[in-house]
């Protein structure tokens, strides 16, 4: 049976800020609200790419301060990427919006061409931003 992805789910406190951070960089509108009760909603967010952002209230306090850099290094989601055509460009334009947390920095010994920078959304999570990236050829598969 063929799969595809279909969202990521993140838990929001403060939905105003955040679903305006996703929608003035990253091109995500509202594609779905559907009412919880007592005034909670899910909303689903979705850009050009098909990619969704399932975006829960919260029912509890966070329990750990949110990580930095590049996102948390103990098992779970560390963070979210999307890649552009400039790293630089798209920070320019993003302005006092792009919190970096971490870089840019060039991944050249990889892959000639490849920049990253990471940043924090209005909720903390971490955002990574990247230029360049390629896949290998000829990789064997693991199936």
């Amino acid at each position: 049976m063929k799969t595809s992805f279909f969202h990521i789910a993140v838990t929001v406190k403060d939905l105003a800020p955040f679903e305006s951070f996703y929608a003035k960089h990253f091109g995500f509108e509202r594609a779905r609200v559907i009412d919880l009760g007592d005034d909670a909603e899910l909303i689903f967010l979705k850009n050009d790419d098909g990619f969704y952002l399932e975006v829960f209230p919260p029912e509890e306090e966070r329990p750990c301060e949110m990580a930095g850099a590049d996102g948390p290094h103990y098992p779970g989601l560390r963070h979210i990427a999307f890649q552009v055509d400039d790293v630089d460009a798209k920070l320019e334009e993003m302005g006092k919006d792009a919190v970096l947390s971490l870089g840019p920095l060039r991944f050249d010994d990889f892959i000639p061409g490849w920049k990253t920078a990471w940043l924090k959304d209005p909720e903390g999570n971490i955002v990574e931003i990247t230029q360049g990236y390629k896949d290998s050829s000829n990789l064997p598969s693991h199936s």
